[in-house]
């Protein structure tokens, strides 16, 4: 009986903080368009340059090629806190394989308080400082912990809105490691180039040389 009341209570605590930490954008203020709506699987996830806590400019586009696992959090979320060392975790163990974690910190605070809570829970991915900009372009990002998925070719392939089971993120995190890299159009590269080279000169040495070519109704006196 007691035990039962222990498990009540202790679920009672867990709600309390979703809703607590829920609905974080409760400040007035006239949102932008929003990008994201609806069901976002497959849709291009929209490029950013955030500022890191270290001041550098980073842009989500500049990890093209990558998987990409881009957190949303607070200092003041109790589910966030949790997530957190996990992230970390998988980041540790799947970096080779070309993961990358990024925490977007969407607090009105300083930015040496957000450094010192990611600390804390010992954090080894980059934290960028977030936006109402950045908020609007995925979607007015409303509840926290959020999480997006993104694939190699910059595609969004899955999206978790707040606390769930360290395995769900895992196994997302494995099926954003297994999306396909696609080719980005640009400056073609040195190899292509070398390539068109390449080719280029074995049709001009396979080219007959004019002494070569006979000309119809002349022979040789």
């Amino acid at each position: 009986m007691r035990r039962n009341a222990v498990v009540f209570i202790a679920l009672v605590v867990a709600v309390m903080a979703m809703l607590a930490s829920g609905k974080y954008l409760d400040r007035a203020r006239k949102h932008g368009p929003l990008k994201l709506v609806g069901d976002v699987h497959g849709v291009q996830a929209p490029d950013f340059t955030l500022t890191s806590l270290d001041g550098r400019k980073v842009r989500l586009s500049d990890f093209r090629g990558k998987a990409v696992l881009l957190n949303f959090w607070a200092t003041w979320c109790p589910p966030c806190k949790v997530e957190m060392p996990w992230f970390a975790d998988l980041q540790k163990q799947y970096g080779k394989d070309g993961l990358i974690v990024l925490g977007v910190a969407m607090d009105d605070t300083e930015p040496a308080t957000i450094a010192k809570f990611a600390n804390e829970l010992g954090v080894n991915y980059q934290v960028l400082l977030g936006t109402d900009q950045v908020s609007d372009d995925y979607g007015d990002v409303q509840y926290l912990p959020t999480t997006f998925y993104i694939g190699r070719d910059g595609t969004i392939v899955d999206k978790m809105t707040g606390l769930l089971d360290r395995k769900d993120i895992e196994d997302a995190v494995k099926k954003v490691l297994n999306s396909k890299a696609q080719p980005v159009n640009g400056p073609p590269s040195q190899t292509r180039v070398a390539q068109k080279s390449n080719a280029m000169k074995t049709v001009e040495a396979n080219e007959p040389r004019p002494e070569d070519i006979a000309t119809p109704g002349l022979t040789d006196r």
